[in-house]
């Protein structure tokens, strides 16, 4: 029985579709004058592009060393999944919480969620943009939703560590605090590119996911 249950996730890597880097649902020059256009344009096209070509690389050395049964290559190349894949994860969901016509704040249950565990949307934001401030060198500020307790929190990853897989909070609103996505406009002042992120939120799709996790 054991044996049965292992046949598929090992066909499945072994016919696996390469990872393809999304589109992005707007102009690069879209969230400007918030996120200029130089900024998105290198951290789409050149970083993003980086995590997905680099997790291609590392899923074919992986299923190489299945197929030779080799576990030590198997285990030497976590490090390399963990990043890229978190990468393409976290970049992935990171382009659509954001939005030219978002900012402002949530509506419907996703509000009452937030006021409901954190006291009031402000409380929410300055909590968020706090964590997301005192990100150790690089990382990511998140809300995230505790399944088991039916509850929002917010966490900090270090470096391109998933939210799901490292806290096992499902991701609603990623904020990028890599220099790469805010240097070139803001230089080393990181509080002023997160009091301008919040004019390009976009609530609709954080909301989306809270309703989709909430099933």
């Amino acid at each position: 029985r054991s044996s049965a249950k292992l046949v598929a996730p090992l066909g499945c890597l072994v016919s696996r579709q390469k990872h393809t880097l999304p589109d992005l649902p707007y102009d690069y020059a879209a969230l400007e004058p918030h996120i200029n256009a130089e900024i998105m344009q290198l951290h789409h096209s050149k970083h993003h592009a980086a995590y997905v070509n680099n997790l291609n690389v590392a899923e074919e050395k992986y299923k190489e060393a299945l197929a030779k049964g080799d576990i030590t290559a198997q285990v030497a190349l976590q490090p390399a999944l963990k990043f890229n894949g978190g990468g393409h994860i976290n970049h992935t969901i990171f382009w659509t919480n954001l939005s030219p016509n978002g900012g402002g704040e949530p509506k419907g249950e996703l509000m009452e969620a937030i006021k409901r565990d954190f006291g009031s949307f402000a409380n929410f934001k300055e909590k968020l943009t706090a964590l997301s401030v005192g990100v150790q060198g690089s990382g990511w500020g998140w809300l995230g939703y505790n399944k088991e307790q039916g509850r929002l929190q917010i966490a900090a990853c270090a470096n391109q560590d998933p939210l799901q897989g490292t806290t096992g909070l499902i991701p609603l609103l990623g904020i990028d605090v890599w220099e790469h996505a805010y240097y070139l406009q803001y230089k080393n002042v990181r509080p002023d590119y997160l009091k301008a992120i919040w004019n390009v939120i976009n609530w609709e799709n954080v909301s989306s996911r809270y309703a989709t996790c909430k099933k």
